[in-house]
């Protein structure tokens, strides 16, 4: 395998794209010796070559493609680009390592840790998310393994520029996706700070998520939100009726989950979920109270403007194909109860990955996967900090740490979703996962090494940069 990489790392010198110097901003531009321009530098890893440079004041922000092995365990058999992301403020930072787990965002934007520590940011796109797929795509290449290698090799490249301390850090896919690449790769990254990171161990024992509903929020928010789902359903034939007339509009069409009448159903029964993943208890006032005697069109704008009647559509599923692929794969997927809904009302229930991936997309499930991280997890973490969120339904089933984690915690946000972060943690743990983080990343101040309690973020709150918007994804995804 070694050789094999070093034949590639050969092959890339060859055909890797050199940049040339470009104007210094406000943010440091130069590598050690003072003089290089850090384009330049980026440019000339092997493999590297630039989309675009963005302006952002205080930093520079490049949009790169970057040659990855599809199988790093033959390198040799064919490579695809990647897309990453870099926000340098400066060689002489810590940096962090952010993946969605998803696509990656082309705007300037900055993960909480990277707000913490005031450092530079390198964002990775997942692998086989739409650019960065291989042609032809063998699906057989995505898993866990594959991705953290990935970001491995994107760190070995890096490291040589931004030589200081590494955080990793995401958000749901993100978070598991910090974590696998921890479990993989534990001498890389000096901490990792994971968000509402979902831990399926036991694929068919999802009775944390039916606990959960059973008792999140209010039991007035959990009534309203239960009649209009349950209402859907009963009224089923109306509703189809007007969604046929809506995805005829819209062009919508259902050749992967089967029909309009799996993609309906599917649609509804997110919709409670949808609603405590992206919404507050206090939003609970826009559900309507009286769900058996709401118009047709009341039920249909709640659920639609919660769940989404777009989302199980092949225009929908198809960005998400390879998270659906990875769920019915490795991660799993959850599995919920419906008491307040009679039987004969639900046709389907929660239907299984399966049917949201194209039928010529082979399957196969692996169920020691996720056994495997989280026995690694219980057992080996070190630095790491788990967020989640108190009324966030993906939080149901959580990371959990034994007695040989070292220096690693688990904590809740009190009642945040799947937005939960450092910042909605109560004041103590607050302080103390923001020194932790510094810590990690080297530059706690010595007021909060004397003084934990003291810690704050180094860098101010930026609105555009420090936006902390969810992304809504319409479907069960974490």
């Amino acid at each position: 395998m070694r050789k094999a990489l070093r034949w590639l790392l050969a092959l890339t010198v060859l055909i890797g794209t050199l940049g040339t110097a470009g104007a210094a901003t406000a943010a440091d531009a130069t590598g050690t010796d003072g003089t290089t321009d850090i384009k330049e530098r980026l440019l000339s890893i092997p493999g590297m070559s630039l989309v675009e440079e963005k302006p952002y004041t205080g930093y520079r922000f490049f949009v790169l493609n970057y040659t990855q092995p599809v199988d790093h365990r033959k390198p040799s058999k064919g490579t695809f680009q990647q897309r990453i992301t870099v926000l340098h403020k400066d060689v002489s930072r810590p940096t962090v390592f952010f993946t969605s787990g998803y696509n990656v965002s082309t705007t300037p934007r900055r993960s909480e840790p990277t707000q913490i520590v005031d450092g530079n940011q390198v964002s990775l796109e997942y692998r086989f998310f739409t650019p960065s797929r291989p042609q032809p795509a063998d699906w057989t290449k995505l898993d866990i393994w594959q991705a953290a290698s990935d970001q491995h090799r994107v760190f070995k490249a890096l490291k040589g520029i931004y030589g200081k301390k590494w955080i990793s850090t995401g958000g749901s896919k993100g978070g598991m996706t910090a974590t696998y690449y921890e479990r993989f790769y534990p001498r890389d990254m000096d901490g990792v700070v994971a968000y509402v990171a979902p831990n399926d161990v036991v694929n068919k024992e999802d009775s944390a998520y039916d606990r959960f509903f059973a008792r999140v929020g209010t039991k007035e928010c959990r009534d309203r939100l239960n009649g209009v789902q349950r209402e859907a359903l009963v009224r089923r034939e109306p509703l189809e009726k007007k969604y046929a007339a809506y995805a005829e509009e819209n062009g919508l069409t259902f050749t992967t989950i089967g029909s309009l009448d799996k993609a309906y159903e599917a649609t509804v029964l997110d919709y409670v979920w949808g609603f405590w993943q992206y919404s507050l208890l206090s939003d609970c006032d826009q559900i309507p109270a009286d769900a058996k005697n709401a118009t047709d069109d009341e039920i249909w704008t709640s659920v639609d403007t919660i769940a989404g009647f777009s989302a199980y559509a092949d225009q929908g599923l198809s960005t998400y194909t390879p998270y659906y692929y990875q769920a019915g794969t490795q991660l799993g997927a959850p599995t919920i109860g419906f008491p307040h809904i009679e039987k004969q009302y639900i046709r389907y229930g929660y239907q299984p990955p399966r049917n949201f991936v194209p039928r010529d997309i082979p399957m196969k499930f692996q169920p020691q996967a996720m056994r495997d991280i989280d026995t690694w997890v219980r057992h080996n973490a070190r630095h790491m900090l788990f967020v989640n969120g108190q009324n966030d339904p993906w939080s149901a089933e959580p990371f959990r740490l034994g007695k040989g984690a070292k220096d690693s915690y688990v904590f809740t946000a009190p009642g945040m979703n799947h937005g939960a972060n450092v910042a909605g943690l109560v004041p103590e743990q607050k302080a103390l996962a923001t020194a932790r983080i510094l810590d990690w990343a080297g530059v706690a101040p010595s007021a909060v090494q004397e003084n934990p309690r003291a810690a704050k973020p180094l860098a101010k709150f930026d609105a555009k940069l420090d936006k902390r918007d969810v992304q809504r994804e319409m479907t069960l995804r974490p």
